[in-house]
């Protein structure tokens, strides 16, 4: 039986590094002394031991109902062609809000993972939202750098000087392969697509010496990729703004991300407000829809049409109720599939890299 679109009710989570501007994205941020917010989690299906790890829909006729309930009862519905991870949903999808640096840290390689229970590959991709003049993400470390020296550098505090760091404008996308060390630096704003899981290895800490927040120095230099074998330039930097793809009724769209786990297209609407409503298409997979500046209204056969703001996130399941989605001007919306396993990921073009 085909489903309606799905709306979730957000998971804040208060982090050392979060700061209250996911406010401007809709979010239900309380004013100090509560603590800080530094990530919603818009879809989530992790299970115990993360606490508060599940996402629940928001309104219609599941209201209530938690992610891993509409897989268990509606399964090929929700996921059609797409492999759920150990019985859950297969893509964690957030915002974050870095008022402050985030640790210097690792996510687990497949390998790792195959081999420590209870460790989970997490590969991710960011794209910013807003960042204030100058501010800067920490993405790989130098190429010339050795294992032995960046171990050495952790020990004397000094390792994000061995890191690569590149400025950042809204609309860049930055992909994020386990195993490659990175960090999120103040002043940005990021909506991230990533693997389901929540296991993170730091290496630096920004000196917070929070007993909460340990360090994990043995498993990160197990996992860290030094050298070519990061392939960053096989994993650039992209925007739409660099790409700059022609106009077709009053859109324009380009592919940013692709890996084997999921892709992520932006969608643009012209400033002009000749952008003609699209039709929601799924091809037998989930479609995440984040819309991450602007309006639209959603309109699905049977239901109410809904207004959607900058913030809001959408799951289209893959045998999804027939949807249309109306940008107003200059919106911009994200759509965050899984790969067809027919098709080569490597044939996705990606486009407006980044020239550093």
């Amino acid at each position: 039986m085909p489903l309606p679109p799905l709306r979730f009710t957000p998971i804040l989570k208060p982090r050392a590094w979060g700061g209250r501007s996911l406010a401007h994205l809709g979010k239900a941020i309380s004013p100090p002394p509560a603590a800080p917010i530094g990530e919603s989690w818009e879809i989530a299906d992790l299970p115990a031991p993360v606490v508060d790890g599940v996402s629940r829909v928001a309104n219609g006729p599941f209201a209530g109902q938690g992610l891993a309930q509409l897989i268990a009862n509606h399964g090929t519905a929700l996921l059609g062609r797409a492999r759920a991870v150990s019985g859950h949903f297969p893509l964690l999808i957030k915002y974050l809000d870095a008022a402050e640096n985030l640790s210097v840290q690792v996510h687990p390689t497949a390998e790792y993972a195959r081999t420590h229970a209870g460790a989970h590959l997490k590969t991710e991709a960011w794209l910013v939202i807003a960042a204030t003049p100058g501010a800067s993400i920490y993405r790989g470390v130098q190429p010339t750098v050795t294992a032995a020296q960046f171990r050495a550098a952790i020990a004397d505090g000094s390792a994000v000087d061995l890191l690569i760091r590149e400025q950042v404008t809204p609309g860049d996308c930055i992909p994020l392969e386990s195993g490659l060390c990175h960090a999120l630096g103040t002043g940005v704003m990021v909506a991230e697509v990533q693997t389901p899981s929540d296991t993170t290895f730091r290496v630096f800490d920004w000196n917070r010496n929070d007993p909460a927040r340990p360090l994990h120095v043995e498993q990160a230099m197990e996992c860290i990729l030094f050298g070519a074998s990061q392939r960053l330039a096989e994993r650039p930097i992209t925007s739409i703004a660099r790409a700059n793809p022609p106009w077709s009724d009053g859109l324009c769209a380009a592919i940013l991300c692709a890996n084997d786990y999921f892709e992520i297209e932006a969608i643009e609407a012209s400033p002009s407000g000749d952008a003609a409503p699209m039709d929601c298409t799924t091809d037998n997979a989930p479609v995440i829809m984040m819309l991450v500046r602007g309006e639209a209204v959603m309109e699905t056969i049977g239901h109410h049409p809904e207004h959607l703001r900058a913030g809001d996130t959408v799951l289209l399941p893959a045998d999804l109720v027939p949807t249309t989605i109306d940008l107003a001007p200059e919106s911009l919306l994200l759509r965050a599939v899984m790969p067809d396993p027919a098709r080569r990921i490597g044939d996705a073009q990606l486009a407006g890299v980044k020239v550093s």
